[in-house]
Order: C-alpha cells, then structure tokens, then sequence
C-alpha cells in the first residue's frame, strides 16, 4: 500500500514530466527516428549514470562560473540600482542606459565580447554577469522606490539624511523584491553560461553539447542537456523558497 501511495503521489506531483517523457518516445515511435537523431530518454539517463566522470567537471565547471556570473550580475546590478536611487542625474543615465543595454539579445553579445575579450573563462563570466544583471536592477529600483507613504517625510522632518532613509526605509523596502529579481536570475545564469560555453567552446555543458552533437553522441548531448536543466531548476526551488521566507518576515 505505502508502494502505491508513494506512486500515485509521485504521478500527481510529476505528471507534466511524465507525459513529455511518453510524447518523447511516442515521437520517435511514430516518426522511426534514428537514435543519432534523436535517441531514447532512457538512454541519455542511462548514460549520465554509466559513465559520470564524462559530465562532473563539466557540470562543476558550468554551476561555478554560473553562479559566480550570479553573485556580480546581482551585486553590480544592486549597487547601480542604489545610486540611482540616490542621485537624480545619475538615474536619469543609468536607467536608459541600461534599458538600451538589456534590449540587445543575448545572442548578439557573445561573438562581439569573445572578440573583443577572447574565447575564455572570463568571457562566460562577463556574459552571465550582464544577463543577471538588468532583473536585480529593475527590481531593486522598483521596491526603493515602494516606500511607506509618508517614511521618507517623517526621517526628514525628524532629521534624517537620505543614506538614513536608504538605510531604515529603502533597503528593506526592496529585499523582497530583490529576492524576486534572485529567483529569476538563478536558473537563467545556468542557461546563460551554457550558451556562451555552446558558441565560445569553453569548457563546461555547452561545449559538451557542442562536441558531442559533432560526434553524433546524441544521447550524451541529451544527457548534458538534462543536467543543464536539473541544476536550473534546482537553482530555481532554492531561491523560491528564500524568496518565500523573505516575504514571510517582512509582510
């Protein structure tokens, strides 16, 4: 009994992949395909778990540099967001510039900064740092900006300076739509590193994609892929509960 609760459960909970698993297989069933061109979900898993030295410092390369391009995107993006808020003149540059510089595709900067800085490590870093960086910028301004009605007036009247309200008022007015802009941005920097990795070749999942594709190892491409998608998601669950926890204290 407790065998069929725990599968029942685990269908309910999984259900959504549970039918893309069947629509997979069902897919290559009904077009023949080839496992070269596409191969069984089974066997990329099987793949992952027969030879997991393959993708292990892939996979350790790719969450580093992810979540190391995290942590400056989001620093970056706070501390501008926090002079903007500060300084009229200096809002009025910083949001349109970076308006401007969020409006570019991604895609469009990864050859440009590869010429221009090399086909590296750094240049991943840098790339995954701009991608986190415009959500933690926009969330920050918009909860320093949701201030108390009145908060502001009553610190001045009372004496306070404008790093007093940023300090007292603004700040924790903005964490929890900080952790919002950190729910966002975690999984999208796993994403964002392993495209740079695909078109830079720089070690890490994206390149493993890139090679194993070029050696018609579909099954291992798939396998780099799952993993890709595990740790966003694993990354996502983690800044949602964080998220949930913040907003729980401060509401």
């Amino acid at each position: 009994m407790k065998a069929l609760r725990f599968i029942g459960r685990f269908v309910l909970d999984n259900w959504g992949l549970l039918l893309l698993l069947a629509l997979w297989e069902l897919w290559i069933a009904v077009e023949n395909l080839n496992s070269i061109v596409m191969p069984h979900s089974w066997s990329a898993v099987a793949d992952i778990v027969t030879a997991p030295n393959a993708y292990l410092a892939n996979l350790g390369r790719t969450a580093m540099i992810a979540g190391l391009g995290l942590l400056i995107g989001v620093t970056v993006g706070t501390l501008i967001a926090v002079a903007s808020w500060l300084s009229r003149l200096a809002n009025g540059f910083l949001s349109v510039a970076a308006l401007i510089f969020s409006s570019v595709p991604v895609i469009a900067f990864i050859p440009i900064l590869g010429r221009v800085m090399g086909y590296e490590t750094r240049t991943v870093l840098v790339i995954v740092a701009i991608i986190c960086f415009f959500p933690s910028f926009v969330f920050t301004v918009s909860g320093l900006r949701a201030l108390p009605p009145g908060g502001a007036d009553l610190l001045s009247v009372l004496g306070g300076s404008q790093f007093t309200v940023l300090r007292h008022m603004a700040l924790p007015s903005a964490l929890p739509n900080w952790m919002t802009a950190l729910r966002l941005a975690a999984p999208t920097a796993i994403l964002a590193a392993m495209a740079a990795e695909f078109l830079m070749g720089t070690p890490g999942l994206g390149s493993m994609v890139h090679d194993s594709m070029n050696a018609f190892e579909s099954a291992r491409a798939i396998g780099a892929s799952i993993l890709a998608a595990t740790l966003s998601l694993l990354c996502f669950g983690l800044a949602t509960r964080a998220e949930t926890a913040v907003r729980a204290r401060w509401t």
